[in-house]
């Protein structure tokens, strides 16, 4: 199960650089839990949805790099380098990610990273 839980996280970053959010949400729970840890926790595939159209919507191009992978049962370990083009800019984000994996899907993502790193290359 380790190794499906990690191809799907895999499948799920890839899947970022389309900017899809119908194929996006199709990863997740529909009661997922996702937390960008400088921000609030929301919760559903709603919420979630609200919160990609903050960063996914209006990127120009993403690309997400796993830079390692590794899983306990359904815990999914990452650790990332997001990166974006927004408005022009580039921005590139190490992060370290968290996927909690329920029947094949998302039930809770945490990620940690530095929102100065974010709004320093963004702005």
């Amino acid at each position: 199960m380790a190794d499906s839980n990690e191809q799907i996280v895999r499948n799920f970053c890839a899947a970022m650089s389309r900017r899809d959010l119908h194929e996006l949400l199709e990863f997740f729970m529909e009661d997922a839990v996702y937390h960008n840890m400088p921000l609030a926790a929301v919760k559903g595939r709603d919420a979630i949805a609200q919160v990609f159209k903050q960063f996914v919507s209006p990127a120009e191009e993403i690309d997400w790099e796993i830079v390692n992978i590794s899983s306990v049962g359904d815990v999914v370990f990452t650790e990332r380098v997001d990166r974006f083009v927004m408005g022009g800019k580039k921005v590139e984000l190490p992060v370290a990610g968290v996927f909690e994996m329920t029947a094949g899907k998302i039930s809770a993502w945490r990620d940690y990273f530095d929102m100065a790193t974010f709004t320093n290359q963004a702005s």
